[in-house]
């Protein structure tokens, strides 16, 4: 699964988060309600979960992507994989990056 490569890590928020996401986008998806739900499950399954007792909001301009930081910060992340780099401006002052999934894949050696 990558374990030897790379870890993941919830949180409560992270989760409905993805799960409301993931539920809005079904007309736009070619899975269904439980391949969501089974999707959910396995990560919370394999992932290491946290509970974040410290908030900085806001600090990054969308609210949703302050949760992910203070995630990171409390698992001591070295980098967040994600779409938006340029919304995470700023996170570089907790010694974590923000890398593109692609940039993210290629640093574990998944892609060449």
């Amino acid at each position: 699964m990558g374990r030897d490569r790379f870890d993941i890590h919830l949180s409560v928020p992270l989760v409905l988060e993805y799960e409301d996401v993931l539920l809005r986008e079904l007309p736009n998806l070619a899975i269904d309600a439980t391949d969501v739900q089974d999707f959910i499950d396995f990560h919370c399954t394999v992932a290491t979960h946290h509970q974040i007792f410290f908030l900085w909001r806001p600090y990054l301009k969308d609210p949703k992507d302050d949760m992910i930081l203070e995630l990171a910060v409390k698992a001591e992340c070295d980098s967040v994989a994600t779409y938006n780099t340029r919304d995470f401006a700023g996170i570089e002052r907790f010694g974590i990056s923000a890398v593109t999934p692609a940039v993210f894949l290629k640093s574990i050696g998944a892609l060449p």
